[in-house]
């Protein structure tokens, strides 16, 4: 061979070489493990000084149960059951939540995206429960099945989301007392990552497991989690029926809840950081117990929704440092208790993908990386309070969270001593950019985001003086074209749409929730 022909074949090589680097890859990234230190703002005496006030809260105060069975499980389970309230002796709540597993392993539909939540691990999930989104085109209405179809088709492309959810925009097309079965049935069918379950009503939550039964079998889901249910609390201090009913379903079937206490600080909490962690850690204290005297052993995740409101108005606010630092408190007071907990992420209160929304959402996501948070939630597309989602910035937000996942992995020094040859190699005044390491590692070495622009004004007006809206809904519309459906099993798909089919024949059309059918 010539030496021309060996030069070609290098070159040839190293182009290809380039090209797969360069490729865009669609996979999902493997479950965070967290390798940075924490941000803890309390020391251990503040820890337990919260910990003893949530006690006396629960022991003093009680936590209203608005459920028959729930009272009647607390009486069996030895707690003071008055009317409705409940009084949690510290020692039988600490008892209790002792057999929350501290970590544990999702099952996806694809075992690659299986993933370990709990400790150093870690999930990013898209936003869920918007009534408008702002679509393809940044025009803001009410969204339809194929709009959720399109959220969920983005998810499973995005490669930092570790699960589809659920109702990540409400289908408005078709009627509410059937429509969790459709939008299950689409979280399943559009991606094989995990997805979350609805816990609308407690029939509904029963529709949602009998379907995750189908897709991974009765025994399967019984040692086995597959799927989330969120259930919020009524703050101050109050769970109720529905919610107690479909974390029930959930736990009986050892499928993990969110146990969380809906906080708008200032509003149904004390005006003080300090004093709404001790409440709300109370209220998630009170249901993580309750998942337990419904079956020893049931994975649950101390859970939260935080927002503080402006006094002004009454409206919920995004991005304060107050919910940074509430981040900061309840992520040490959920590994005080050895519990996994969960966070709300890229939240804002912006009406477009603006700079105000951009801030709000950086500043959560820094917080809730740091804190050391277990199941981020609404890491993609919450703008206007969650009044919409926006596709511009679901996909912004996932190019985020995968910035957060890089840096949470910490330096990497597997390639240390290789790169530091590289340094009398090009000796001083010289450059590294033709060197064959950077040639070669340039890709991993450090970040390139796809959605910002680096580039000089010149070459940026002369593409189309193009922002990051515009941009992001070009990138949305190239990965749904791009997009490739992975297949459910015939058999399994089949048995789910008989399913759907029969439930929608036994539950009435109706713009309610099913409670009863």
């Amino acid at each position: 061979m010539t030496v021309q022909a060996r030069a070609r074949n290098r070159s040839g090589g190293r182009a290809a070489r380039r090209e797969i680097r360069t490729a865009p890859k669609f996979d999902m990234l493997p479950g965070l493990e967290r390798n940075i230190p924490l941000c803890e703002v309390m020391d251990g005496a503040q820890v337990e000084k919260i910990d003893n006030a949530s006690m006396d809260i629960l022991e003093n105060v009680g936590v209203q149960f608005r459920d028959s069975i729930a009272l009647e499980d607390w009486k069996k389970a030895g707690a003071k059951v008055d009317g409705e309230i409940v009084y949690l002796d510290r020692g039988l709540v600490r008892e209790l939540i002792k057999t929350i597993p501290e970590t544990f392993t999702y099952h996806a539909r694809n075992p690659k995206n299986n993933v370990k939540l709990g400790g150093k691990n870690a999930v990013f999930v898209p936003m869920t429960g918007a009534p408008f989104l702002r679509d393809l085109d940044d025009v803001r209405r009410n969204p339809t099945l194929d709009d959720l179809a399109m959220f969920h088709k983005l998810s499973h492309m995005m490669p930092a989301l570790h699960s589809s959810a659920h109702h990540i925009v409400e289908p408005y097309d078709h009627p509410i007392s059937q429509r969790h079965l459709r939008i299950t049935y689409s979280s399943m069918k559009h991606s094989d990552k995990m997805f979350m379950g609805m816990t609308t009503s407690p029939k509904n939550a029963e529709d949602v497991l009998d379907m995750c039964a189908i897709l991974f079998g009765e025994d399967f889901i019984d040692q086995n989690p597959v799927t989330t249910g969120n259930c919020n609390g009524n703050s101050p201090l109050v769970w109720d029926e529905v919610m107690l009913g479909a974390m029930r379903a959930f736990c009986r079937r050892n499928q993990p809840v969110l146990c969380s206490p809906f906080v708008l600080g200032g509003a149904n909490t004390p005006a003080s950081v300090p004093a709404t962690v001790a409440q709300l850690n109370a209220e998630a204290l009170s249901a993580l117990a309750y998942t337990q005297v419904i079956r020893k052993g049931a994975p649950a995740i101390y859970g939260h929704y935080l927002s503080t409101v402006s006094m002004k108005s009454g409206a919920p606010m995004a991005g304060t440092p107050e919910i940074s630092l509430m981040n900061f408190m309840i992520g040490q007071m959920a590994r005080f208790y050895k519990v996994p907990w969960r966070t709300s992420n890229t939240l804002g209160g912006a009406k477009t993908l603006d700079a105000q929304s951009g801030y709000e959402s950086a500043t959560t996501l820094s917080a809730v990386t740091h804190a050391g948070a277990n199941y981020i939630w609404h890491s993609a597309g919450w703008n206007e309070a969650g009044m919409h989602c926006s596709v511009a910035k679901f996909v912004v937000d996932a190019e985020q969270c995968a910035m957060a996942y890089r840096m949470a992995e910490g330096p990497k020094w597997h390639d240390f001593d290789t790169a530091l040859k590289a340094v009398p190699d090009v000796g001083p005044g010289g450059h590294y950019l033709g060197h064959p390491h950077t040639q070669e590692n340039f890709q991993e070495a450090f970040f390139m985001p796809e959605l910002f622009d680096n580039n000089s004004i010149e070459q940026w007006i002369a593409e189309g003086s193009k922002e990051i809206t515009a941009r992001a809904l070009e990138h949305a519309r190239k990965l749904l074209k791009e997009y490739e459906e992975p297949k459910l099993d015939d058999a399994k798909n089949e048995e789910l749409l008989d399913y759907i089919a029969r439930r929608e024949r036994e539950i009435p059309a109706a713009d309610a929730l099913n409670q009863s059918h």
